[in-house]
């Protein structure tokens, strides 16, 4: 059984501490949080630790906190020559103190509060200084996970920037989308279906090949017809500077 330690109260270590809860080939020895309250609905009150000087012997450590603080909290670790893994996708191997063993335990997915995910379909992208700490990460990766991954750091952070834009941004534009209607006193649930369908379509069919609408057709009365129709100048930028990549199929403008 490996036994675990995970650094951070925040979504990703919350959402972690549900997944090995659930798992009998881990050991999630405790949990490092500022303050108890945090994590406390979520484990024993036993396994919560306020004082990085008191962590107790694990075989793999993760941190699990903001990428600005990875490189603070790596180095005030009590110990030296540990496994030590981040979930950073953008931070490099680097971000982990050279006192310990670094190493990535990067799960791609967006986490929220109080929303459950199933991990078993998530993404987790593994990154390790030699074989045998990578054999560990892997061994508890798939313990939680049927999709485990090795990738190095150019790779892992290339996925995150594309997931900025797959995720992110596409959330931003539903929230565009929503201000629109709102502002129009139309019902933005008329929509979920076509959102819906739209990310259902790329799992048989490629983004480009599933693309649809005015910009593809190059309906320019329609493009005109709509930007006429905004009153929002930020929505008209982010409306043109979107068709124009559509319509250069997503060549550099």
């Amino acid at each position: 059984m490996i036994k675990i330690t995970l650094i951070g109260s925040g979504n990703v270590s919350q959402h972690l501490i549900n997944a090995f809860a659930k798992n009998s080939a881990i050991e999630l020895i405790e949990v490092y949080s500022r303050t108890k309250k945090e994590i406390a609905p979520l484990l024993d009150s036993n396994k919560i630790v306020t004082d990085l000087a008191l962590l107790k012997e694990a075989d793999l450590y993760i941190i699990a906190v903001s990428d600005d603080a990875i490189s603070i909290v790596s180095e005030q670790l009590p110990f030296k020559n540990k496994l030590v893994a981040h979930t950073s996708g953008t931070a490099s191997l680097q971000a982990i103190n050279t006192k310990n063993r670094s190493a990535v335990f990067y799960p791609l997915q967006t986490f929220t509060k109080n929303k459950e995910v199933d991990f078993k379909v998530i993404p987790l992208c593994l990154e390790a200084e030699n074989n045998t700490d990578y054999l560990v990460l892997e061994t508890v990766a798939k313990s939680i996970s049927d999709a485990v991954y090795s990738i190095n750091s150019e790779q892992r952070k290339a996925l995150h920037v594309a997931a900025v834009f797959v995720n992110n941004f596409t959330n931003h534009l539903y929230q565009i989308g929503q201000e629109i209607c709102e502002e129009h006193q139309v019902s933005f649930d008329t929509l979920k279906p076509l959102i819906a369908e739209t990310a259902n379509k790329i799992n048989t069919l490629s983004p480009i090949e599933a693309q649809t609408g005015p910009a593809k057709r190059n309906d320019i009365t329609t493009i005109e017809s709509h930007l006429s129709y905004l009153s929002n100048e930020n929505q008209k930028k982010i409306y043109t500077l979107l068709t124009k990549s559509i319509q250069n199929n997503g060549k550099k403008l």
